[in-house]
C-alpha cells in the first residue's frame, strides 16, 4: 500500500524547541548564512543536491516533478548513498566558513522535506583559522553526534565561549540536510577601524541585533541591518498595510555604545509601499527585554519625523537632534503608518 503523504506540508515546533528558537532568533544572528558572506567550501560528497544550498534563506522547497539527470531535485545537500565504511566513507561532512567570526549559541539543523532520505545522526566541529581549512587543522566538537528526525527542524542549544572562523558539519552514515543555522553572537575586533573612522553601529557584521520589531509579515526583521543594498523588494523589513496611524517599528541593538552622527534610510526597490514618514529614537540601557512595552520611558529623540520618499537611499546629518556627546545602545526606527524600508546604516563613534 502506498502512503498519501502531502508533499507540501512543513513541520512546525513546539514547545521547549520553539521557544528555543525564538530565543536564538531574538539575542543571535546566524553566522553561517549566505547572507552575512558565509561559504560552503568543501565537502565529501554533494552527488544529489549542492552543498551551497545549506546557507540560503528559507527553509527549502520541494517540487514534486522535479528532477536531475542524477535523480531527484532536493533543495539541500544530499550526497549519496554510502553505505557505511564499506566504501571507505564512514560519514559525510561539509567545511563552511562563517560570514561572521563568533560565538555559536544554537544551532539548527533542517531536514525540511527529506522524508526518507535524511541522516540518522549529525554532529558539529569547529576551528579558528585564517585561511582555509587543511588537513592540519585542529577541529573542536562544538554538537556531539547527536540524533536527528526526519523532515524537521532540529534545535540544539550551544554552550561555548570561543568565538569561531568556521565549521565543519557531520552527518552520519549520509543522507540530505536541507539547512543548517549557526545562532551566534558576533565577535569584532575594533582595532580593525582606524581612529576618528565612523562606524555603522547598526550593522549586522559589527554585532548589531535586530531585537524586536512590532510587525515582519512580508520579510524577516534582520534584513534591515543586513550587508549592501537590498537586492529586491523582499530583502528588506516590510510589515503589512495598517488600518490605523501607526507606526510600526523596529527595535535594534548597536554594535556598541555610541554617539549616532549620520544616518541612512534606504527605501531601494519600495516604490508603492514605502513609509510616509519615519521617526528615529535611542536609549542607553542594560535590558534587551521591550516585550510589553517595558522602557517605553527611556527613548529619546534623534530624528524627528520626517518625510521618506520611494527607492531611494535619504541621507540624514543635519536632521540629528541630539549633540555629538550624547549616546545610545538601541535605537528604534518608527515608520508612518506601515510599509517597507531596506537598509537602516547609523554611523557614529563608539563611547565605551
Amino acid at each position: 500500500m502506498m502512503l498519501d503523504i502531502d508533499t507540501q506540508q512543513q513541520n512546525k515546533l513546539s514547545g521547549e524547541p520553539l521557544e528555543l528558537e525564538r530565543q536564538l532568533k531574538t539575542h543571535c544572528v546566524d553566522l553561517a548564512s549566505e547572507a552575512v558572506g558565509g561559504e560552503t567550501l568543501s565537502c565529501s560528497d554533494d552527488f544529489f543536491a549542492e552543498m551551497e544550498n545549506l546557507i540560503k534563506p528559507g527553509r527549502g522547497i520541494f517540487i514534486d516533478d522535479k528532477f536531475t539527470d542524477r535523480g531527484k531535485w532536493m533543495d539541500g545537500w544530499e550526497s549519496r548513498r554510502s553505505y557505511g565504511r564499506d566504501n571507505g566513507r564512514e560519514f559525510d561532512w561539509c567545511i563552511i566558513r562563517l560570514g561572521i567570526k563568533g560565538v555559536i549559541r544554537g544551532l539548527d539543523i533542517d531536514t525540511n522535506y527529506f522524508r526518507g532520505n535524511a541522516p540518522e545522526s549529525v554532529s558539529v566541529e569547529a576551528c579558528i583559522s585564517e585561511v582555509e581549512p587543511g588537513a592540519d587543522t585542529v577541529w573542536h566538537t562544538v554538537l556531539q553526534r547527536s540524533s536527528v528526525e526526519a523532515h524537521s527542524q532540529n534545535i540544539f542549544a550551544i554552550s561555548n565561549d570561543t568565538a569561531w572562523t568556521h565549521i565543519r558539519f557531520n552527518m552520519f552514515p549520509d543522507g540530505g540536510v536541507a539547512r543548517i543555522r549557526v545562532y551566534g553572537e558576533a565577535d569584532v575586533n575594533w582595532e580593525h577601524f582606524i581612529a576618528g573612522e565612523l562606524i555603522d553601529l547598526a550593522y549586522i557584521k559589527n554585532g548589531a541585533k535586530a531585537l524586536l520589531v512590532s510587525d515582519m509579515f512580508f520579510s524577516d526583521k534582520n534584513n534591515l541591518i543586513m550587508p549592501g543594498r537590498g537586492k529586491n523588494m523582499g530583502d528588506g523589513w516590510e510589515t503589512k498595510r495598517r488600518r490605523d496611524l501607526g507606526p510600526d517599528w523596529s527595535i535594534v541593538k548597536l554594535a556598541s555604545r555610541g554617539c549616532v552622527e549620520k544616518v541612512i534610510i534606504d527605501t531601494c526597490h519600495f516604490k508603492g509601499n514605502f513609509p510616509d514618514t519615519f521617526t528615529l529614537e535611542g536609549m542607553v540601557t542594560d535590558s534587551d527585554d521591550f516585550s510589553n512595552g517595558q522602557q517605553e520611558d527611556k527613548w529619546q529623540p534623534i530624528i524627528a519625523r520626517t518625510k521618506l520618499y520611494a527607492h531611494r537611499e535619504h541621507l540624514f546629518i543635519n536632521e540629528i537632534l541630539a549633540d555629538e556627546d550624547q549616546t545610545y545602545t538601541h535605537v528604534r526606527l518608527n515608520i508612518f503608518p506601515d510599509g517597507g524600508i531596506s537598509r537602516m546604516r547609523v554611523f557614529g563613534n563608539r563611547k565605551v
